[in-house]
């Protein structure tokens, strides 16, 4: 095999970098994530101070005075979301015939694989990096998602 063909299928061959940053510029995205059998390659524009908002945060208004922390208030510490990490469309099963990777109720760990997001024919499997239980699926399957956008909502507490 040459050279030329080992690199073809090089995600960190030059000109195909220069292409997906055209890309990003052209459809104005701010982070590209792709990973193909060992190899991965991620770009993001910007800086975190370009970051809107950072930028478009107003003035912060007057405390307002302390109340007792309720109940549902202290429930919601413990919520967070898996937000999807790239643009794409969403899907719940490796396959139409398979079981999701995870239904409301099931305990999750860094490594558990939540879904998988398809970005210019590529398959992307999402790992939850948290560990807690679903307690919703915002998103339904084949539904188109952007970067950013909440697909889970996790309870962290143990």
């Amino acid at each position: 095999m040459s050279e030329l063909e080992a690199n073809a299928d090089d995600v960190f061959e030059l000109d195909r970098i220069r292409r997906l940053i055209e890309l990003m510029k052209e459809h104005d995205l701010s982070e590209i994530d792709l990973r193909q059998s060992q190899q991965r390659i991620r770009l993001c524009r910007g800086s975190l101070a370009e970051a809107p908002a950072a930028a478009a945060l107003p003035a912060s208004p007057p405390p307002l005075p302390a109340a007792a922390p309720s109940k549902a208030a202290e429930e919601d510490a413990h919520v967070v979301y898996i937000k999807s990490p790239m643009v794409g469309t969403f899907y719940s099963k490796a396959n139409p015939n398979a079981e999701p990777y995870v239904r409301v109720g099931d305990h999750i760990d860094e490594a558990t694989t939540i879904c998988i997001i398809e970005a210019m024919k590529v398959f992307n499997e999402i790992p939850a990096e948290l560990s807690g239980r679903i307690i919703a699926v915002l998103v339904d399957d084949e539904e188109p998602v952007d970067f950013g956008r909440p697909l889970f909502k996790v309870d962290t507490k143990k």
